[in-house]
């Protein structure tokens, strides 16, 4: 991070540098961290400057120019969501900051980084990548600005963009920069902004041409035949190249990058992260103090719910890495000093699908469903809840190991079906309360996220009943999200009721946030269901969803405050 660290190595120069709008954390759960290490293992010599000063290009020059490219992140969350709250109001905490301070990346980070490393670096390629760039790689709504935005490409300038998870992206551009070509072509999950007279000579035949910029501010409902359509190509085993006009250029995408499995997937987690925060920093990131005990054990999500970007990112095909793998990193733990004998989190997006399968069959391959669990868990889909039982069984036999938890989501749908799973992880990994996430509980709105209806209810009894079996008083911690696209007051009074007979009064609760391309942020806008294409009310007023909001306490004395007074949060 600093010139002194780079004499200390013999470095007389860097061939990467890496921008980060988080802080510096050595974890494979920060994105930097990760792509640094791959880098490293090419044996390149890595740079990582956290969170600079925005204003000024010597921020970024501390360590010298790069030989090869320099990297921008805006971090593990879009720079926007970081920044400001449902209610469109500044935030008082950065997780990913030391001492969680505020203020420190600017907004739409990796235009701001890429700008930056332009004017610091001529010459030397700028490369995007991470949750921000990845899901704002074709024209999309940004909520907090409350207006459409065209490619992220656009306005940063970067000469290539990586979505989704990039490590297989950057060891070609890497390799390919390393050997003195500068051909950045072709690579699976990368996006280009092409030139004026490139767009012109361009093929686009076996091409899917979506809405262009100019189309999307003359009719903003094709926001929803855009998104439709991209979710249907996010598959790297048929999907196709995407095009989006902007004016007289293309941004061209390439097909998404094959999933990261097997051994492959092993070594990347095998690398000698140091698990800790960089040393210059003087106060901890609160970010990193929630996950600091936790283990990755899988990638992917294969549920496609429409709030979230997680399968648009990492894609709806899982991954596993191997039980020997993740008891060799849960011993490594045990073995560090500071460790107290609890491993918070064996998870992944979602918990209880370690060691399912999808991608598997040729019909798989021809699927362009966004989602492999709804409306129905698909028959090619497969559930086999036996790694999952050797890994918690393997972990709590660790020296040193006294409790194992699972803190990550769980799939209701599945764990009602997989009952040996289910006892294992009521009787020994939850930690007194379990998050689970219904998210609604009426049926038209679930519909419209892309979750199963039913299942709650008969978790809850199952749950309960083991709990009870094992002895142990347990709890559900339930999430919910108010102000959800076609969701009124007549479908939270669902959720009030229940809750009501529940005797429950939430203390973390969200409001509804439409992220940058995700399928309800395209009926936010539009106002039509994306399975349909029907008018759906939507509600947009604060007051409005403010009362919504309140309906999560019914059984408080102070629920019908007057609007003005926010419950608390969560994202």
């Amino acid at each position: 991070m600093s010139r002194a660290e780079m004499d200390a190595r013999g470095w007389e120069e860097l061939d990467v540098l890496l921008i980060t709008g988080d802080a510096y954390v050595d974890h494979p759960s920060f994105g930097a961290a990760m792509i640094g290490r791959v880098l490293e293992s090419m044996d390149l010599r890595v740079g990582i400057v956290a969170q600079p000063d925005w204003k000024s290009p010597d921020a970024i020059q501390v360590m010298g120019r790069p030989r090869l490219f320099t990297g921008v992140t805006a971090g593990n969350l879009d720079s926007m969501l970081s920044n400001y709250t449902a209610a469109r109001h500044k935030r008082k905490q950065d997780v990913y900051s030391p001492g969680g301070a505020p203020g420190r990346r600017p907004n739409h980070a990796a235009v701001v980084y890429s700008q930056l490393a332009r004017r610091a670096f001529p010459g030397v390629p700028v490369i995007l990548g991470g949750m921000e760039a990845s899901m704002r790689r074709v024209a999309h709504y940004d909520y907090w600005e409350d207006k459409l935005r065209p490619s992220i490409l656009t306005d940063s300038k970067a000469d290539l963009l990586v979505y989704g998870m990039g490590e297989r992206a950057v060891r070609i551009i890497a390799a390919r920069l390393r050997d003195g070509n500068p051909d950045l072509t072709g690579i699976p999950g990368t996006a280009r902004l092409l030139g004026g007279k490139a767009t012109a000579a361009a093929d686009f035949s076996g091409c899917v041409v979506l809405p262009s910029w100019e189309e999307l501010q003359a009719d903003k409902q094709l926001l929803l035949k855009l998104t439709r359509v991209t979710e249907a190509q996010q598959t790297p085993y048929s999907g196709k190249r995407l095009v989006q006009m902007h004016g007289g250029r293309a941004v061209w995408m390439e097909p998404p990058a094959l999933p990261v499995d097997g051994a492959e997937l092993d070594e990347l987690y095998e690398y000698p992260f140091q698990r800790l925060a960089h040393p210059s920093y003087r106060e901890p990131v609160p970010g990193f103090a929630t996950i600091k005990d936790s283990v990755i054990v899988s990638r992917g999500c294969a549920g496609g719910c429409t709030f979230c970007g997680l399968g648009l990112h990492q894609g709806k095909f899982l991954s596993s890495r191997s039980v020997d793998s993740v008891l060799k990193e849960v011993r490594r733990m045990a073995d560090s000093e500071d460790f107290r004998g609890t491993v918070s989190d064996l998870g992944g997006p979602t918990a209880n699908l370690y060691g399912a399968r999808n991608g598997h069959t040729e019909a798989c391959h021809n699927c362009h469903r966004p989602s492999c669990l709804w409306p129905t868990i698909c028959p090619h889909f497969g559930i086999d809840p036996a790694p999952g039982l050797e890994m918690l069984r393997g972990a709590r036999q660790v020296p040193g190991v006294k409790h194992v938890f699972v803190q990550s989501g769980i799939r209701m749908d599945v764990a009602v079906r997989t009952p040996e799973y289910m006892k294992e992880l009521v009787t020994h990994h939850v930690s007194g309360h379990l998050k689970v996430a219904p998210e609604h509980l009426h049926p038209d709105v679930l519909r419209r996220m892309r979750k199963p209806a039913g299942d709650f209810p008969a978790f809850m009894e199952q749950f309960h009943e083991m709990s009870a079996a094992a002895g142990k008083e347990q709890y559900l911690v339930p999430y919910f999200i108010s102000s959800f696209p076609g969701c009124t007051e007549k479908e939270m009074g669902v959720v009030e009721d229940f809750l009501k007979r529940e005797r429950w009064n939430l203390q973390q609760v969200q409001d509804f946030i439409p992220l940058p391309m995700t399928a309800s942020a395209a009926m936010y806008v539009t106002g039509l269901d994306i399975n349909t294409g029907k008018p759906i009310p939507v509600v947009r007023n604060a007051g409005d969803r403010e009362k919504q909001k309140r309906m999560f306490r019914p059984n408080q004395p102070t629920a019908r405050r007057p609007a003005g007074n926010p419950l608390d949060t969560v994202d």
